[in-house]
């Protein structure tokens, strides 16, 4: 099997934790940069881009965040595969041309996601699964041309626009991270322990078919080398 090279933008602040998950998730050669210090890559030499979540929102005047979605847009013209998760997939959304704001209530913990089917993103994924969730913003608007691949009742969950994929859910997520983002979080103390006790094994087992979204992302990137091989192969016979 070919391992693709990766380029990890990884924007959580407190990164090591973000690190490990996708590291874990990912099979390929991963580049990674902390783009939150203003480090990104300096080449476009990859074959495709995953960006991690962020406290952050994507429309804050933080000096990091222009110059990350120029380099985005750049790669994204120079046809570079992308895979966003929850802060990434709003990047994503952002930079071509969709909407993205505070959806007015949080989702957090376990949900319940729908998928349309229709993108091999999805492949071995059931219709309706279970992921770990924790986000305020959403992609209200998706950039034109984009298509809608998964939901549910507090926001799009998935888009595709071109080699651009989008994920608002956290495929990468253990309960290690999951019970450390409650402790966090400015929450209710009871709705905290609520969901606390919910950070259980069989939860958890029930999310790990969505962590397939990486799989099904490095095997398109692959799927995208073998194309570009054999048509330089074509090319040259002629």
């Amino acid at each position: 099997m070919t391992q693709v090279r990766l380029a990890l933008l990884n924007a959580a602040y407190d990164g090591e934790e973000t690190r490990r998950n996708f590291r874990r998730e990912l099979d390929a050669s991963l580049a990674e940069f902390d783009i939150t210090d203003g480090d990104l890559p300096e080449t476009f030499a990859y074959d495709g881009v995953v960006i991690t979540g962020s406290r952050a929102s994507v429309y804050w005047d933080e000096p990091w965040i222009e110059p990350a979605k120029e380099w985005v847009a750049e790669a994204i013209d120079r046809d570079i595969p992308f895979l966003g998760v929850c802060w990434g997939h709003q990047l994503l959304a952002d930079v071509l041309g969709g909407a993205v704001d505070d959806m007015g209530e949080y989702e957090v913990g376990y949900s319940e996601i729908e998928h349309t089917g229709d993108s091999s993103l999805f492949d071995g994924i059931d219709s309706r699964f279970t992921a770990y969730t924790s986000h305020s913003d959403a992609v209200l608007e998706l950039p034109p041309g984009a298509t809608p691949i998964a939901e549910n009742e507090y926001s799009n969950h998935g888009y595709r626009a071109g080699r651009v994929f989008g994920v608002q859910f956290h495929p990468e997520f253990d309960q290690a991270t999951m019970r450390k983002l409650l402790h966090n979080k400015e929450l209710e103390d009871e709705t905290r322990e609520r969901l606390l006790a919910d950070v259980t094994d069989e939860n958890h087992a029930k999310t790990r078919p969505a962590s397939l979204v990486f799989e099904n992302f490095t095997e398109y990137v692959r799927e995208l080398q073998r194309n570009a091989v054999a048509d330089g192969a074509r090319d040259v016979s002629v």
